[in-house]
């Protein structure tokens, strides 16, 4: 995977719009899991170019101070050579002198081919640190995001509970609502007062028996009365 399609990579992951997203589910909850899902192993692959990336640049960084280093030495050792050789040439050694020089010169060779890789070197570690920063930028949004989706799936996970039990609770209060003719409670409170108008049926049919029972002992009493008066008069006639 190339660094540029890396850095894209990342970058359109870490500007997703969640909300937008979510707007288009038909199953919120489970396109939450989905996303979350995809999101720890996107943050997953990204860490690893990451890291290769930034391990890369290191090794630039590591050979770029080395050349820098290699052209300070053979600089030295450039100087240390002519200083060598106008000794030797004010002494009179002249044969000793060119030697001298001539190690001067390739040590300059050398001063300059390391300068060369150096001077290279450097545009493209500037460039591959802006790339750096930018994916490390695009790694923290993405671990922002995630934890954004993460939130979200809980809460979201948590409203649904809640609904399902507040249904749950509104089934249990409508199977005892007293007004629910649909209801257990009610059906077997109609049945009660059945029950209980056929006992007062039954008892007012049992007072009135027992009313007239009592009313035939008046009339009994009555005719008597009437007996032993008509025993009177007619005793007086005689």
């Amino acid at each position: 995977m190339s660094k540029q399609t890396i850095l894209g990579r990342v970058t359109q992951l870490a500007k997703a719009n969640v909300n937008a997203l979510l707007d288009q589910a038909e199953d919120p909850q489970k396109m939450l899991d989905q996303l979350v899902r995809d999101y720890a192993n996107n943050i997953s692959e990204a860490e690893q170019a990451v890291a290769t990336t930034l391990g890369n640049l290191r090794m630039l960084e590591a050979d770029h101070k080395e050349d820098v280093d290699a052209a300070a030495e053979w600089g030295a050792k450039a100087f240390a050579a002519s200083r060598k050789a106008d000794a030797l040439r004010e002494s009179g050694a002249a044969a000793d002198a060119d030697r001298f020089d001539n190690l001067a010169k390739v040590a300059l060779g050398r001063q300059m081919q390391s300068e060369e890789e150096a001077a290279v070197a450097e545009p493209v570690i500037a460039a591959q640190t802006v790339v750096v920063a930018e994916l490390k930028a695009g790694l923290a949004s993405m671990k922002d995001k995630l934890t954004e989706l993460q939130a979200k799936r809980d809460e979201l996970v948590a409203r649904s509970r809640t609904a399902q039990a507040q249904n749950a609770m509104l089934d249990a209060v409508k199977s005892i609502d007293v007004l629910d003719p649909t209801s257990d409670l009610h059906r077997f409170e109609e049945k009660v007062r059945r029950e209980e108008a056929m006992a007062m049926g039954r008892s007012e049919l049992a007072a009135s028996s027992l009313d007239a029972q009592f009313e035939a002992l008046d009339d009994l009493g009555k005719a008597s009365e009437i007996e032993a008066r008509l025993a009177a008069l007619k005793g007086r006639a005689a």
